[in-house]
């Protein structure tokens, strides 16, 4: 597909990409609805992934046209809400990393199932993150993307999701997965047993995540905690939740 993508921002910019950036999606083998509460999670990356091409440009405007979405820009000295849903995770990163970032032209495409919870947002702002970085000459931190990518879905794109998405996405290796310390960040690949696939069927349901009760989910859990007198819920013991009860 990078052949491909590298071809279609030749075709529409009129001249060959910088680079090609590959961002995979993710799928959780462990721990649903845990990371947001400092909990373990146990996810992979998958092959599915977004393919963003990219050149410099020699001002501030990022001019992003995509596969099947339409086309995007914006001023990186004037970023605001408006334009198409998918290019408000390009601008909450660019608002994210902040400083004197550089405009680019991209393509940008992706095989990942939108809305089917395998991260495809967290795949596009990670995949923004490295462009951004590279166009820039902003040092590459895997970890430190992965917290940027999220303030920006937490703040900008206004969904209260937890680390590991992004982390993932981020800091994965191919052929394992990862426990992941939601707490600390601290992570243990663990590779995957000879001759396993791991199969990812596609029921067709789709789902959006702000429109969904995923932010108020995470309300109850932070309201909970807060009852229970502990920082988050993987604090919290069967001792102290049978108290409440009483």
């Amino acid at each position: 597909m990078s052949h491909s993508v590298s071809g279609q921002f030749a075709s529409r910019f009129g001249r060959p990409p910088e680079l090609v950036v590959r961002s995979p999606g993710r799928i959780n083998l462990i721990g649903g609805h845990t990371d947001y509460n400092d909990g373990f999670v146990l996810p992979m990356a998958i092959e599915q992934a977004t393919y963003l091409a990219i050149a410099a440009r020699s001002d501030r405007i990022v001019s992003v046209e995509s596969t099947g979405f339409g086309r995007a820009e914006f001023d990186l000295d004037r970023l605001g809400p408006g334009g198409p849903a998918w290019a408000e995770y390009l601008k909450g990163v660019a608002w994210a990393l902040g400083g004197k970032l550089q405009g680019w032209d991209g393509w940008i495409t992706s095989d990942i199932p939108v809305g089917a919870g395998l991260s495809s947002s967290a795949s596009i702002e990670l995949g923004a993150a490295r462009a951004f970085a590279a166009i820039s000459g902003v040092p590459w931190d895997p970890v430190k993307a992965a917290r940027l990518a999220q303030r920006a879905e937490n703040e900008w794109v206004g969904l209260n999701s937890g680390i590991m998405d992004q982390l993932t996405v981020a800091t994965s290796r191919a052929g394992h997965a990862q426990l992941v310390d939601c707490r600390t960040l601290e992570r243990t690949y663990v590779p995957l047993p000879a001759g396993v696939t791991v199969v990812i069927l596609d029921t067709g349901t789709r789902r959006r995540l702000i429109s969904s009760a995923y932010n108020e989910r995470r309300a109850e859990c932070d309201r909970a905690a807060k009852a229970l007198g502990v920082d988050a819920l993987r604090d919290a013991s069967l001792d102290a939740v049978a108290l409440l009860d009483d």
